[in-house]
């Protein structure tokens, strides 16, 4: 009888070979068929699963993201049971900045699509707008949050600190992964700048 092919996790397979090849050489620089090399099977294989070198970028993006959302529901396991809001936005702030290999990686990759989807629109249509509404969205509710339990201080916009953290997050990221700063120093950044909109034990 012949071996029943699991198509998801096949393509699983080839996206992840397309983040490992891409890693080392570039996103720019990746073809069909240095991705099928990297997963050891044959370009018409890749070709079967996606028809198109875009295709398989934008299968390869969502891939990265929900990478991103493991990572990041790891570190807010990690932060205790019952974790505050801060403790959850410092989890989804930290996971983004490019402190091992998989993490920069996943910067190094997300801002090569980013780049790439100036001027490609097939790119560009897809989720450049959609991922980082849903963690600014995100962002907000914990803010919000923060804010209805008294743990912020007066004035604050949440929509506005929001939007702050994350350019916050992606500007700390690029400079760590060029060698301008050092994760540590990033992560005093993010501690200053929240300590400016929890009010002081906002961290509970």
């Amino acid at each position: 009888m012949p071996k029943r092919v699991d198509h998801t996790e096949r393509r699983t397979e080839i996206a992840d070979a397309l983040v490992r090849v891409a890693g080392r050489r570039g996103l720019h620089a990746v073809g069909m068929r240095d991705v099928a090399a990297e997963a050891g099977v044959s370009l018409r294989l890749v070709q079967y699963y996606f028809e198109t070198k875009e295709q398989l970028l934008l299968f390869g993006l969502r891939h990265l993201t929900e990478r991103f959302g493991e990572r990041v529901a790891a570190r807010i396991r990690a932060a205790g049971d019952e974790p505050g809001p801060r403790a959850m936005i410092e989890a989804l702030l930290t996971a983004a900045l490019p402190t091992d290999l998989e993490s920069r990686t996943f910067h190094h990759l997300y801002t090569s699509y980013a780049v790439l989807a100036v001027h490609d629109r097939a790119l560009a249509a897809q989720p450049f707008i959609k991922d980082p509404d849903a963690a600014e969205a995100v962002l907000v509710g914990l803010l919000q949050q923060a804010q209805e339990a008294g743990l912020l201080r007066p004035g604050v916009d949440t929509r506005s600190e929001a939007v702050s953290l994350l350019a916050m997050s992606a500007g700390l990221g690029t400079s760590i992964l060029v060698g301008q700063r050092d994760p540590e120093s990033a992560t005093a950044i993010f501690d200053y700048h929240l300590d400016r909109i929890f009010s002081p034990g906002g961290d509970e």
